[in-house]
């Protein structure tokens, strides 16, 4: 039964108190201890204690006291009377101020309390006990009994045979107490030395040691707790929550240590930074102090050197001295913001520098320092420059001296080469324009020879100490000047004369290029034409070849012109070259073509002519007798063709008309089969002119339409037709004789055919097959149409031949009659039997067919119990198979 609202957050459904887990009365006894103990470690604070805990509480006076110590707060004052209203009023006290604290009391009244109700008395301490000891503990966002197993687990997790699931079973060996002392108290139990096999000696060590060190009562027995299948989960879960409160104590005080130990930490911290402050201000002052005199100093050097010597000082001063110090001062700053900040934070007074070294007076020493250095580098800079002038001047001289004496280096010798001579006309304009640059590059340099002579009379204006050797190396470069321009004008006139004689040449080679190559084209592609193999196959193509190369012999007096006007060009070319002693480098730049060439050509073009011509007579003669052997294959293909095609139409008509009797249409065809026989020489004299035209290597013909192949493949059609046709008839005839069917039934069986043959190639297909069986009255399904076009269509052609549709036909209207005769000669053999004997078909039948019959009854054999004896059903399946009957 519940003892309290299971809404309440703090407890679990396993933490109901239950009357009936009382009647053990092992549970019954721990939790008497465990619960006695646990209000004793409490009622000791205040002086008193409990034996009996169902009777020290029936008054309520302890009752309300042990509510007052664990809680903190003041209940109502008790009764003092010794009367049962006076022991109900305050026991009812206690149990309200339970209920105010959230906790909602189910069946424990105060009258139960009263009465000395043991059952109701440790409900109602277990109730206390989970909401002032087990409630408010809390861990990784778990609390009560799930926080206080979580935290167990937490604790234990390192320890080996340790396994905490729960609050009876996984404390019996005492291994989960012991773990628990040594994660926080390693010095009181040597763990190592416990041994999961001896639970007793665990279990009191826990015990023994959490009583006197932990100042935890002994509230379990290890006796009750080994000997018992299942520890109370009350007990023990009461016990395990007195560890965590005597732990989670512990860290409280350890914490509050170390917050005073950390205040302590921030105090001498702070009085170090202060110490800090003093010594790098008081520092900087004196390096700011002693560094000011050197940058106010303004004594002037006389040389360059020494004056450059004070500016690499001073460089030294920016780039080694001052950085540390300007790192100091920055750090200085930030200490004592840092210092300032702390000091605020822990609500201590500002800290106050020494007079004279507050961060205002450091920026104000450190102001003076840069004012002082700035005029410094300005008295440097402007020393520096005077000083530069006279020696800037002197060697700009020099720099622009040998800059312009580099350039004219060899410039004379270059001016004064004869190279032009010899050269191409490329080669001469490239040189021209080579000189042209020459000429803008001279001209640029005026400004440059200017500048020199400018520079040398100012530093004859200022005295240079070394005028002399600078005026002698001004007029050596004037004069030089002078030279080069003479020498320039000269080249340049020799080089556009040149010019002018090698581009006349230049277009002579280009004139002869122009047509040389063109001529030379036509002769190469004239001698490729008139040695090209050519393959004609017909009488025009020869004629027009011939056409063509006379044409071609018509232009040749014109061909030989332009030839002798080539050759006239290059010998112009050639008496220029003479005239003016033209020293020729190489051949003509745009082609290859050489006069040798063009004459080598032009005589073999004339020697291949009249071979040509002799080619093409040969080939004349070859393609009349070509088209003679087409015109004689035609005239008989174009006969041959024609009458094969009638022979096949008529052999049609003949299988699809009715005219006669099946055996008057026998024999019209075989007499039409001999006549088709006796056309054979006709095609063998075919066969000998396609031979002739495979040896001539013909390959078309252009008066026929008909290959040899055609007339082969229709003669076999003809020869297959004519006795596929006559093999059908006879087909039919046995199919009559056998079936009993009469030529008027023939007729209108062929007929139906031909009516639905609706293509006229005399077989139906499936669809027309199908249209033809509704018509006469079938009531096809699909499985009953694949059925019949199994029977008509053995080889699945998805066609209907005449032959099978008259095998169908016959069949269906001859399977009554069948049957009826079946039947009446099987009575006859059976007599009054039901089944028939083999010696009885011997005797009744001639002997073959007797043996015959008596061959296809032996699979049947075997009815009502008599060897060799058959049945109706099977006498009639022997005979004329299951799907006839």
């Amino acid at each position: 039964m519940d003892h309290y609202d299971e809404d309440q957050d703090y407890r679990h459904p396993e933490d109901d108190w239950d009357r009936d887990l009382l009647l053990d009365p092992a549970w019954e006894k721990q939790q008497r201890k465990t619960f006695t103990a646990w209000c004793n470690s409490h009622l000791r604070k205040a002086g008193t204690q409990i034996e009996n805990i169902e009777e020290d509480f029936r008054d309520g006076l302890k009752l309300m006291l042990l509510l007052e110590v664990i809680s903190g707060e003041r209940l109502a004052k008790p009764e003092r009377g010794k009367m049962r209203v006076h022991k109900i009023s305050n026991v009812n006290k206690a149990l309200n101020f339970i209920a105010s604290k959230g906790v909602k009391l189910v069946s424990i009244g105060a009258e139960e309390i009263v009465d000395g109700n043991a059952k109701m008395t440790l409900g109602m301490i277990w109730t206390i006990i989970l909401r002032f000891a087990i409630q408010d503990i809390s861990v990784e966002e778990t609390s009560a009994k799930e926080g206080l197993l979580l935290w167990c687990q937490r604790k234990t997790a390192p320890y080996k045979n340790v396994n905490i699931q729960n609050f009876h079973i996984s404390w019996k060996d005492g291994l989960g107490f012991c773990a628990l002392i040594h994660r926080h108290r390693p010095e009181l139990i040597d763990y190592a030395k416990l041994r999961k096999d001896d639970p007793m000696t665990n279990l009191n060590t826990a015990f023994d040691v959490a009583e006197k060190y932990l100042d935890i009562p002994k509230m379990l027995d290890a006796e009750d707790v080994v000997s018992t299948l299942r520890p109370d989960e009350k007990a023990v879960m009461t016990y395990v929550s007195c560890y965590y409160h005597a732990f989670s104590g512990k860290q409280k005080a350890e914490t509050a240590a170390n917050r005073i130990c950390k205040v302590l930490a921030v105090n001498q911290e702070n009085e170090q930074l202060m110490e800090d402050y003093e010594k790098l201000a008081s520092d900087l002052l004196e390096w700011i102090r002693r560094t000011i005199p050197w940058l106010e100093n303004r004594m002037p050097e006389n040389t360059m050197q020494a004056m450059q010597q004070k500016l690499e000082d001073f460089r030294d001063y920016r780039r080694l001295h001052k950085p540390p110090k300007v790192q100091e001062k920055c750090q200085l700053e930030i200490n004592f913001n840092t210092l300032q900040t702390k000091l605020r934070l822990s609500n201590r007074p500002a800290f106050m520098p020494s007079e004279g070294k507050m961060v205002s007076d450091i920026n104000n020493a450190w102001g003076g320092l840069e004012g002082a250095e700035k005029g410094y580098e300005e008295w440097l800079l402007n020393e520096i420059r005077r000083l530069e002038r006279l020696d800037h001047l002197a060697e700009k001289f020099r720099q622009k001296a040998a800059i312009h004496e580099a350039w004219t280096e060899g410039k004379e010798e270059m001016l004064q080469r004869r190279d032009y001579e010899t050269a191409t006309l490329s080669e001469i304009k490239a040189l021209l324009k080579k000189h042209e640059a020459f000429e803008s590059d001279l001209a640029a340099h005026q400004d440059r020879v200017e500048q020199i002579a400018a520079i040398a009379q100012e530093l004859n204006e200022l005295d240079y100490y070394d005028s002399p050797s600078v005026n002698a190396r001004c007029q050596r470069i004037c004069d030089q000047w002078d030279a080069l321009g003479a020498l320039s004008q000269k080249r340049s006139e020799a080089l556009q004369r040149t010019e002018k004689l090698l581009e006349t040449i230049d277009q002579l080679y280009l004139e002869f290029a122009k047509r040389a190559a063109p001529f030379n084209n036509w002769m190469e592609g004239a001698m490729e034409d008139l040695q090209d193999s050519f393959i004609v196959h017909t009488i025009e193509e020869i004629q027009g070849l011939s056409t063509a190369h006379e044409q071609f012999k018509a232009t040749l007096p014109e061909a030989d012109k332009e030839r002798q006007a080539i050759l006239g060009i290059h010998n112009e070319i050639a008496k220029i070259v003479q005239t003016y002693h033209v020293n020729m480098a190489g051949s003509n730049p745009y082609t290859t073509i050489n006069p040798q060439e063009v004459n080598a050509k032009w005589d073999k073009v004339r020697q291949l002519v009249p071979l040509r011509d002799q080619s093409l007579i040969e080939e004349h003669a070859r393609q009349q007798n070509n088209e003679r052997l087409r015109r004689q294959f035609a005239n008989q293909a174009n006969v041959i063709g024609p009458w094969i095609q009638t022979k096949m139409e008529e052999i049609g008509r003949i299988s699809i008309e009715m005219h006669g009797t099946l055996e008057d249409q026998l024999t019209h065809l075989r007499q039409y089969e001999k006549s088709i026989i006796n056309y054979k020489p006709k095609i063998d004299q075919l066969e000998g002119d396609h031979q002739l035209i495979q040896a001539a290597l013909i390959f078309d013909n252009k008066h026929t339409n008909y290959t040899m192949e055609h007339i082969r493949v229709g003669w076999e059609q003809l020869l297959t037709t004519i006795a596929r046709t006559i093999n059908e008839i006879e087909n039919q005839i046995l199919t009559r004789d056998a079936k009993g069917i009469s030529q008027e039934q023939l007729n209108e069986f062929r007929a139906s055919f031909n009516h639905f043959d609706r293509k006229r190639t005399g077989i139906m297909d499936a669809e027309d097959f199908k249209t033809c069986l509704i018509s006469m009255g079938y009531n096809l399904g699909e499985n009953e149409f694949s059925r019949i076009m199994s029977v008509v269509d053995p080889n699945r052609m998805g066609v209907v031949t005449f032959q099978g549709f008259i095998d169908f036909m016959s069949r269906e209207t001859a399977d009554t009659d069948t049957a009826d005769q079946v039947m009446a000669s099987f009575k006859i053999l059976a007599g009054d039997k039901n089944y028939i004997l083999a010696d009885e078909l011997r005797r009744e039948l001639p002997p073959d067919q007797a043996e015959y019959c008596i061959a296809r009854m032996a699979p049947y054999s075997g009815p009502d119990g008599v060897p060799g004896a058959l049945d109706y059903m099977s006498f009639s399946t022997a005979l004329y198979g299951e799907s006839d009957l």
